[in-house]
């Protein structure tokens, strides 16, 4: 079995802005994020929300997916947010 990436949405408490990633250990990364290990704009924001994935086994459907989004306008990643989240859970606390 191949390797798994993920590309990833998260936010911030009010969901003012968003971060779009692309790991091989999702699990890690949030970590990272949650933590604020890794300063930069996630910790700038205190974007530590989960809200968003979607996974593959090819690194670079990942990356290309990850630059598609970014591209995108705020409402049509809302729209895609909403067909996984309708509610903008965070994903990660486990509780979904």
């Amino acid at each position: 079995m191949g390797r798994i990436y993920w590309v990833y949405i998260l936010t911030n408490c009010v969901s003012s802005v968003f971060y779009i990633g692309v790991t091989n250990d999702l699990e890690r990364r949030l970590f990272e994020h949650k933590s604020h290990a890794v300063h930069g704009f996630t910790d700038k924001y205190q974007i530590n929300r989960l809200i968003y994935f979607e996974e593959t086994t090819d690194i670079m459907a990942a990356i290309e997916r990850e630059k598609q989004l970014k591209r995108w306008s705020r409402s049509k990643k809302e729209r895609l947010i909403a067909t996984l989240n309708p509610f903008w859970n965070d994903l990660s606390d486990g509780s979904q």
